[in-house]
């Protein structure tokens, strides 16, 4: 799995989940339902102190889980396609995304 922090453009759905990003120049479509969860992020690090009364994007972070296919890739092309996970950020105050990891695929690979 990589970790990193690189800016994606994202197209959500209008209850904010996401439909479609363009990552690297390339477009892709989620093929499964998403997964959304909050983080710490150390705050401390970045800002001498929180403001008071502030709560989230200052203290978490909103996190989605999802998989991707690249656009127009649907079935009958002949190649099965494995669905690309990633964690993308969306910083709450400013609507910005940004991918935070790449995962390797879920399903247990033999030898």
């Amino acid at each position: 799995m990589g970790m990193f922090s690189e800016a994606v453009a994202v197209v959500c759905a209008p209850d904010g989940q996401p439909q479609s990003l363009v990552w690297t120049g390339r477009s892709y479509e989620v093929c499964a339902e998403p997964l959304r969860w909050y983080e710490r992020r150390q705050w401390w690090a970045e800002d001498s102190r929180a403001p008071l009364g502030s709560g989230p994007g200052v203290v978490d972070h909103e996190i989605w889980r999802v998989q991707v296919l690249p656009a127009g890739s649907g079935t009958g092309k002949g190649k099965v396609q494995e669905p690309l996970t990633l964690d993308l950020t969306r910083h709450i105050r400013s609507g910005r995304w940004r991918l935070l990891r790449i995962h390797d695929a879920l399903q247990p690979r033999t030898a």
